[in-house]
């Protein structure tokens, strides 16, 4: 679904002849950079969504563990008063 669609590359034709000394490839002067700095900028958009929820998830847990802990102080403390009676 991320995967960025690459530009075919020509080949270059191969010849039987006598060996030539073979150019280094021009750098990226040829090909656009925009379509993978959108990428890019897609997959960090993605790891800092995906981090905050995860974050939330967690306080989300971390409240409920909480609340759960100070209701069994509370059931706790009403049932060991009601034995002293």
């Amino acid at each position: 679904m991320l995967r960025p669609k690459l530009p075919n590359i020509p080949t270059l034709p191969t010849t039987t002849g006598t060996p030539q000394q073979a150019q280094a490839p021009a750098t990226s002067a040829d090909r656009p950079v925009a379509p993978y700095v959108g990428v890019g900028v897609g997959a960090v958009a993605a790891v800092v969504v995906v981090g905050i929820v995860l974050t939330a998830l967690l306080a989300a847990v971390a409240v409920s563990a909480v609340s759960v802990a100070i209701a069994a102080v509370v059931l706790r403390s009403l049932v060991s008063s009601a034995n002293k009676r």
